[in-house]
């Protein structure tokens, strides 16, 4: 998750110093007889994280159980981090956070966000950051997948969907061959119950919360779970709950098509610079000649020829309308014998394949041994998109020919990306798919969301879902707001209303528009 000035989340080491250790009396941890009591009752151990961060950066583990119809059961680590809040005396709680993902680290949240946030914020939360259960450091999964099945999105044709759909088995086969044991619950609403076995350990009530990307919808269903231990939530760059997760897959197309369809108005006006066309429709008909160019010849790029559906990939990228521009150009005259083009557009244009649209990638410094002697495989973040994907919901068909006729019915109506988001994927084998029922959320919880217009990953349409979702909430949205991050990716006009809310707990009157 990249934040301003280029900081990253990223993985920790954690020290061999001095451990503080706190028996923390549970407030109203579970009722008597829960036997979840036992995991309130937990001392936890916290420690200094030598990462050359501040000393107040602690780090602690939480046991949780793997199986909650099971808490007797087998227990996991849970990876927890804090940086204290700053004034005893105007402390109002604990404010977990979540990078999105699913499958990202959270345990440097803390310190990554201290930085954005105000000082009267600062004064009064414990900022709390974790790794998701299978993530990171806490009791990391992995499936010994290749670099090709790590690749999320694949262009639909009928000579290659064959090997579409045997790379999804493949996926879906070595991840229950190596971790089937785990496999069923890792899911959103087993995070959820972490965050408030979490919560119950800290010695809190309630918790707020701030949550990034697929971090919004982790948020929106710990509401729905447990409404009345949900106190002040920020939601940036919200996904629409009823969407997850096969609607949210393809729900991606329509939003790209809409940045699109913006970007060729805009480059068409600029012909002179560009020479791409001097009507939008001259411009889209360049990009299709483009695209089909490179489906017959792979144009050559500094990284390696790219055919048309790997240029189609980057779909994400026509939001930033002046970065994207000079990448087609150079596609294009290395299409036609020039130079070779850059392998992808300039770093502030989002790669909408780099990793699953709407999460943050990971780089590849957080893979290896970390903070609690976690071994974590290289493919954890994929293994943990699936394991999350597949096991929320039981909306994937397991007919591959649904998936045909759905790529080629998107592609249809969207053809900048449509058959991405709709082709096979590993879900169509899980073999757990929906454990549980997905999380139909509908709640008055407070909750405050802010949304970029054109973010090409959590759409507007998307944040729109979730704000119908949350009848208590309020929205703040970024007019012209380009790129996938309010609060992360700021300053924003949307900042100061965020502060006031988490400092006060008062929202906006009404759903407001900022900027523009």
């Amino acid at each position: 998750m990249a934040l301003r000035g280029g900081r990253t989340i990223s993985a920790l080491t954690v020290g061999a110093v001095t451990a503080v250790t706190a028996a923390l009396t549970p407030v109203t941890a579970f009722a008597a007889g829960d036997p979840l009591q036992q995991y309130a009752q937990q001392k936890l151990r916290w420690e200094r994280c030598d990462t050359g961060r501040p000393a107040a950066f602690e780090c602690a583990k939480v046991k949780v159980p793997l199986d909650y119809s099971d808490p007797g059961g087998r227990k996991i680590d849970l990876a927890i981090s804090r940086v204290k809040a700053g004034s005893a005396k105007e402390r109002h709680g604990v404010l977990l956070m979540n990078p999105g993902g699913p499958g990202v680290p959270g345990l440097t949240m803390p310190v990554e966000m201290e930085p954005l946030l105000s000082a009267e914020v600062r004064e009064r939360f414990d900022l709390i950051g974790f790794d998701p259960r299978g993530v990171g450091q806490s009791s990391p999964i992995g499936c010994d997948l290749t670099g090709d099945e790590q690749t999320f999105q694949h262009p639909y044709t009928a000579r290659t969907f064959a090997k579409d759909v045997d790379r999804a088995r493949s996926v879906a086969d070595k991840c229950w061959d190596k971790a089937g044991d785990v496999l069923p619950h890792i899911t959103t609403r087993n995070t959820a119950r972490d965050m408030d076995v979490v919560r119950a350990a800290l010695g809190e009530r309630k918790i707020s919360y701030f949550g990034y990307s697929y971090g919004t919808y982790l948020g929106a269903v710990y509401t729905q779970m447990f409404p009345q231990r949900s106190d002040r939530f920020v939601l940036d760059s919200a996904l629409d709950p009823a969407l997850a997760w096969r609607g949210m897959f393809r729900g991606w197309s329509a939003g790209a098509e809409l940045a699109f369809t913006r970007w060729t108005e805009w480059a068409a006006a600029r012909n002179a610079t560009y020479g791409l066309g001097t009507t939008p429709a001259e411009v889209r008909k360049t990009y299709g000649e483009l695209i089909a160019r490179a489906d017959r010849t792979p144009v050559p790029t500094v990284g390696g020829a790219l055919s048309g559906g790997a240029i189609r990939s980057e779909y994400g990228a026509f939001v930033h309308v002046a970065t994207v521009t000079p990448w087609i150009v150079a596609l294009k005259a290395a299409a036609a014998g020039g130079p070779p083009a850059p392998a992808t557009p300039t770093a502030s244009a989002v790669s909408a394949n780099s990793a699953v649209p709407g999460s943050a990638p990971v780089r590849s410094a957080d893979a290896g041994a970390g903070a609690f002697g976690a071994d974590v495989p290289a493919d954890n973040q994929s293994a943990a998109v699936w394991a999350v994907f597949c096991g929320d919901s039981r909306s994937w068909p397991r007919n591959p020919e649904q998936y045909r006729r759905d790529a080629i019915r998107d592609r249809a109506e969207y053809p900048l990306a449509g058959d991405l988001g709709a082709n096979i994927q590993p879900c169509a084998f899980w073999k757990s798919a929906g454990s549980e029922p997905a999380t139909v959320v509908s709640n008055d919880v407070n909750a405050l969301i802010v949304q970029n217009q054109w973010d090409p990953q959590a759409t507007l349409a998307m944040a729109q879902g979730m704000r119908r979702a949350l009848h208590g909430a309020r929205m703040v949205t970024v007019a012209g707001g380009e790129g996938h991050g309010v609060v992360v990716a700021g300053p924003s006009c949307a900042d100061a209303g965020v502060m006031r809310y988490l400092t006060t707990g008062r929202l906006p009157a009404k759903d407001l528009t900022c900027g523009g």
